[in-house]
C-alpha cells in the first residue's frame, strides 16, 4: 500500500507541474511534436491549453487522493 501513495503523490506532483509550465508558463515545447504541428497548422494555442489544463487537473485529483491516502489509511 506504501507503493501506491508513493506512486499517487509522485504522479499528481508530475502532472501538477507539467500541466502548470503548459498552461501558466506557456511553456508548449512540453508537449510532443507541438512545435512542429504548430508550425503545419495542425494544432493551435487552444490545444495546448487544454492539455495543459487536463494535466494540471489530473495532477491535483492524483495528488489528492495519495494525500487522502496517507492520511486515512
Amino acid at each position: 500500500m506504501i507503493a501506491v501513495k508513493i506512486i499517487a503523490v509522485v504522479l499528481g506532483l508530475a502532472f501538477v507541474l507539467f500541466g502548470y509550465f503548459i498552461y501558466f508558463k506557456k511553456k508548449y515545447h512540453l508537449i510532443n511534436d507541438f512545435s512542429e504541428d504548430y508550425k503545419a497548422g495542425r494544432k493551435d494555442e487552444q490545444y495546448a491549453k487544454k492539455v495543459g489544463l487536463t494535466e494540471f487537473i489530473i495532477g491535483i485529483v492524483l495528488l489528492a487522493v495519495g494525500i487522502i491516502l496517507i492520511v486515512f489509511v
